[in-house]
């Protein structure tokens, strides 16, 4: 069934007042079940679980993953069961009101990969878990208090896209309207990719198999669990398990002769061992060709290209051992942090601001309306909205809770936390301008910002402009993200005070999951007084958000420090810095001037430099098959494999990553809590 919407004209000739009647005639449902236990219980559950896979993901490439459609499919299909047994099916907003928990939840663990880690990287101390908590949960309540004044000109009034909403609502609508069987397809395809994929990460995973082996054992001799993982170490660890990389391989051809090398340096040192994680395969596939092609790019120019010819120069020493004896250890953090970072961080900052100040539009829509507006003659939808005076009253409250805590906390002057609350508050116009007219929030570039202007005013300082920019990002980024949860809900006649409720419920979700799983995914290890970027940054997780926001911490504390530059910049990696600069601004511009036919993105090639080779490849791989599948298929309207691989791409991608990071995390937790 078509969802009701307004035409271009009338968007732009009629009044808030005649929108807001339209709507409630139109298209508001009234008394329809919404945020009911069962939605909220299964949004609150859903988004935990979801929350802990972009945990996952994000530690492995920097970015979160948007969950809205995997949690509408997975609600779906759990009531559709359900309902064969005696249960109540979900009505759609209640399936909506889930999606919006879950969103939220999910969008909760973007801080903890970014800012956050980059903090305790640079001061090298761990930040207590209920201070991560509170923080966090306090700057998202902020941003749902930001937010929802917003909400009445970008959606009310002005019926701005916001894509992936929009994308969630038409998804939900054909779901309970159309017929049965095309939820329940993509309901089963989701669950068929999971499986698969969890049951392929098992045998990969060596700390289950090494667990089952010590069971066997403990049943077998009757010893307890302790004395088993003691006594039977050596036989634990050679405990077989499906290999995920081909290092193996590599040993093998070392064994026969011949190690594979770029110029005398083994593929190995270089960090380019391609491994099967299928994780970033869906991954990939979901962020399309362009996109990881671009990332391949990056990833070869500087692993395979630029990287060998620093070290052939000298610029670039092992970490141990020397290329004459043949016993040169590099790998690729070592590589990273010594060299590659730099570059890499410029291209990206470059693009993300070129791409950001070259759109006019988003700041004039951003501060369109903020004064000469005609005040509406009446509110006719007053009754079902957030009051406007929660804001006005939150805002300065729970933005003044926040300030203390920077400074309380984590050493940021008063005067610079209460001058951030400003800043948020234009930020957030600018990254919401942003998501409504391209479903993408600019935070990366964003943080930037506040980076740049508090590292100046404050240079001796980092967790300065470290968190403000977590403050301005976090509070921007979940304000944004719940007017893209609020879309769909709009569309389909959602009471927009129950949505705000069902954030805030994803927002404790989302801290309560993801929170102690970070600690006990990354931090498991940490000795006191060890390094702990070193303990965190390992050949499975890479950080590279973190990365980029500790490159820059320390670039504005070089630049404004006034010493240290001598020692941090070397001539070689400022000379990659101003030419990675250039190019970025080169190709960033003709990305736009040719409206994104330009084959590669600056952005993505930045991506390519701080994310694992392996996970890159992966990603390539996914995003290849896909894009096969689709010129295959295209054209055949009618076949299984277009049903199957393009109009089931989203959830059997959704499938893959939940089902391989949910065992992968697994994994981490047995070895963790289990074996040790």
């Amino acid at each position: 069934m078509a969802i009701p919407s307004l035409t271009d004209e009338q968007i732009r000739t009629w009044s808030r007042e005649q929108k807001d009647q339209w709507w409630l005639s139109n298209v508001f449902r009234g008394n329809m079940a919404q945020l009911t236990f069962r939605s909220a219980l299964t949004g609150f559950a859903l988004g935990g679980i979801l929350s802990a896979t972009n945990l996952y993901v994000g530690a492995k490439t920097g970015w979160t993953l948007g969950v809205g459609l995997t949690s509408v499919i997975l609600s779906f299909a759990m009531f559709r069961v359900l309902s064969r047994f005696g249960a109540k099916d979900m009505t759609i907003l209640e399936n909506n009101a889930s999606q919006s928990i879950a969103t939220a939840a999910g969008y909760m663990t973007g801080p903890l990969i970014s800012g956050m880690t980059a903090y305790m990287w640079v001061q090298n101390q761990l930040m207590p878990w209920w201070q991560m908590l509170l923080f966090n949960v306090v700057l998202s309540v902020l941003g749902v208090l930001v937010a929802f004044p917003m909400k009445r000109r970008f959606i009310n009034d002005e019926q701005q896209p916001f894509p992936e909403g929009r994308a969630c609502g038409v998804v939900l609508d054909t779901l309970y309207t159309a017929s049965a069987e095309v939820g329940i397809f993509k309901a089963k395809a989701l669950a068929y990719a999971a499986a698969g994929a969890a049951a392929l990460s098992f045998l990969m995973g060596d700390s289950y198999l090494k667990a089952l082996h010590a069971l066997s054992i403990m049943l077998r001799t009757g010893d307890s669990w302790s004395k088993v993982l003691v006594d039977y170490k050596e036989k634990l660890a050679a405990t077989w398990h499906l290999p995920h990389n081909v290092e193996g391989f590599y040993a093998w051809l070392a064994s026969k002769g011949w190690e594979p090398n770029i110029a005398g340096i083994p593929l190995k040192q270089l960090a380019l061992t391609p491994a099967l994680d299928l994780t970033m395969i869906g991954a990939g596939a979901l962020m399309g060709i362009k996109s990881a092609s671009s990332l391949l790019v990056g990833m070869i120019l500087n692993f395979a290209i630029i990287v060998p010819i620093m070290i052939r120069a000298g610029e670039l020493l092992p970490q141990k051992g020397s290329l004459a004896a043949g016993d040169a250890v590099f790998g690729r953090a070592w590589i990273l942090n010594n060299w590659s970072l730099w570059w890499g961080i410029v291209i990206m900052v470059v693009a993300s601001l070129t791409s950001l100040f070259a759109k006019p539009q988003v700041f004039i829509e951003a501060f369109k309306g903020l004064t000469g507006r005609k005040k509406e003659s009446a509110d006719v939808v007053r009754h079902i909205e957030l009051p406007l005076w929660v804001s006005f009253v939150g805002v300065p409250i729970v933005g003044a809770i926040g300030v203390w805590m920077a400074h309380d906390w984590f050493g940021v002057s008063w005067i610079y936390g209460a001058t951030a609350i400003p800043m948020i508050i234009l930020l957030t116009l600018i990254a919401a301008s942003s998501t409504a007219l391209t479903g993408t929030t600019p935070t990366g570039a964003l943080s930037k910002i506040p980076q740049f202007t508090y590292g100046a005013l404050d240079p001796k300082h980092p967790p300065t402009n470290l968190m403000t920019g977590v403050m301005c990002v976090e509070v921007a980024s979940n304000a944004s993200n719940l007017l893209m949860d609020i879309k769909p809900g709009y569309m389909l006649g959602a009471k927009p005070r129950q949505q705000a409720w069902g954030h805030t419920i994803g927002i404790f979700a989302g801290a309560m999951a993801s929170t102690p799983l970070f600690y006990a995914l990354f931090l498991s290890d940490y000795k006191p007084g060890a390094s702990v970027q070193d303990t965190m940054v390992t050949g499975q997780f890479g950080f590279p958000s973190a990365l980029q926001w500790k490159g820059v911490s320390e670039l504005v504390t070089s630049i404004f420090g006034g010493d240290g530059t001598k020692s941090l910049l070397t001539t070689s990696i400022l000379w990659s810095m101003a030419i990675a600069g250039v190019v970025g601004l080169i190709f960033e511009i003709l990305r736009i001037k040719t409206k994104g036919k330009f084959p590669l993105s600056p952005l993505a090639i930045g991506l390519g430099v701080v994310v694992p080779p392996d996970s890159t490849m992966a990603m390539f791989a996914g995003a290849a098959f896909f894009w096969l599948m689709h010129k295959i298929y295209h054209a055949r309207k009618d076949s299984f494999g277009h049903k199957l691989w393009i109009d089931t791409h989203e959830p059997i991608c959704a499938g893959l990553i939940a089902g391989a990071a949910l065992i992968g995390i697994g994994d981490i937790l047995v070895k963790v809590f289990v074996l040790k």
